[in-house]
């Protein structure tokens, strides 16, 4: 088979692509909807590295990531549309991620460059039309009787929070990206606190085929979701969607998974866990390691699980050669847990945003 690029659109009208999911409309004459392909990521790439660099004033993107969502695992559970205009250039990228039951993120990028102010904001409007109705095509396939849809934009982003709240989305959460230098001296035996007398942090365990036990990815999945159990927007992730997620990662690796296990009375059982994933180099060209999650379970808190687990992260960074850890938290957590990471050395590089809106499976409009 050989591809076909569309013929160009007459004005308002853009034909259904291959995937059969809903189409885009109101764009400008000549641009073009299609589901992205392999090709396109270096393009799709310079399109998220812009938008991150107005934003934020920097913009790194991972190749591997954006592949993997393009033509990889990740791009199995999701819908995707990719904008160019009349000369083929990449100006406009959605991704409608179905994540678990009535959860569906969604991701809209525009071009920050060389689009007028007033085509920019139809491509937006189209996009996020385009993904309420993938979001409805996702939801009704679970049979559900709708979904959250779950975006975002960075705090400094004026133009993504007007599109999004153009949408019918509102800004429901604040969150701080934090990240931690770490140097080589904190691989040393004693350069970091040992865990507190009766909790010992140690990874999940593998068979000989170096494969992890089911058991152990079990324990994690079940002790990160009861920790956060009492946390903002908290859902129930079933453990087959929460390993095949994860998987999909280019950073994944089971080296990176943790449980902490506490001693009581006499008896072994798990207060937690803590997930992470390997950051691509960066200007430097030294890796990172990122905190995906961590979690210490209710009954296990105030007996330095938390520290414990983020002390193993470091320890094991600084033994692979890692410059720096990463990691997300809620701004406005009850926990306190930004205070926590302020105090082992983290700091805040920039601020994100969560954006919601609840939709019913069949339009009421």
């Amino acid at each position: 088979m050989t591809s076909q690029t569309p013929d160009p659109l007459s004005e308002n009208e853009i034909p259904p692509h291959q995937s059969g999911l809903p189409d885009l409309a109101g764009m400008p004459s000549g641009w073009v909807a299609r589901v992205p392909a392999r090709d396109d990521v270096t393009a799709l790439v310079s399109l998220s590295e812009a938008h991150q660099r107005m934003a934020k004033g920097s913009g790194t993107v991972d190749v591997d990531t954006v592949e993997s969502n393009v033509a990889g695992t990740g791009s199995w559970t999701r819908h995707q549309a990719l904008v160019t205009d009349a000369d083929g250039t990449v100006i406009g990228w959605a991704t409608v991620h179905d994540r678990a039951s009535g959860r569906t993120l969604v991701e809209v990028t525009v071009a920050a460059e060389g689009l007028e102010e007033g085509d920019a904001d139809a491509l937006a409007t189209a996009l996020f039309a385009w993904a309420e109705e993938a979001g409805r095509v996702i939801a009704g396939g679970r049979d559900l009787g709708g979904t959250q849809l779950d975006s975002g934009a960075y705090a400094d982003d004026q133009r993504q929070r007007r599109w999004l709240a153009a949408a019918g989305y509102r800004q429901t959460r604040t969150w701080l990206q934090m990240s931690r230098p770490v140097s080589a001296a904190e691989a040393d035996p004693g350069a970091l606190p040992a865990p507190r007398e009766g909790v010992t942090i140690r990874r999940v365990a593998k068979h000989d085929n170096g494969l992890p036990v089911a058991a152990d990815l079990q324990t994690v999945h079940r002790m990160l979701e009861e920790s956060f159990a009492d946390h903002f927007n908290s859902y129930r992730e079933s453990f087959p969607e929460f390993l095949s997620r994860l998987r999909e990662d280019p950073g994944h690796r089971w080296d990176h998974w943790w449980i902490a296990e506490l001693d009581v009375d006499g008896e072994t059982v798990p207060g937690g866990a803590l997930v992470a994933t390997i950051l691509p180099p960066d200007d430097s060209g030294a890796l990172g390691s990122y905190v995906d999650y961590i979690g210490v379970h209710r009954l296990s808190r105030g007996r330095g699980v938390a520290k414990a687990l983020l002390h193993t992260v470091i320890r094991d960074a600084a033994e692979r050669g890692h410059n720096r850890v990463g990691l997300e938290v809620d701004a406005d957590s009850p926990t306190g847990a930004d205070g926590l990471y302020l105090s082992m050395g983290w700091v805040t590089a920039y601020r994100t945003e969560s954006w919601h809106r609840d939709i019913a499976t069949a339009s009421t409009d």
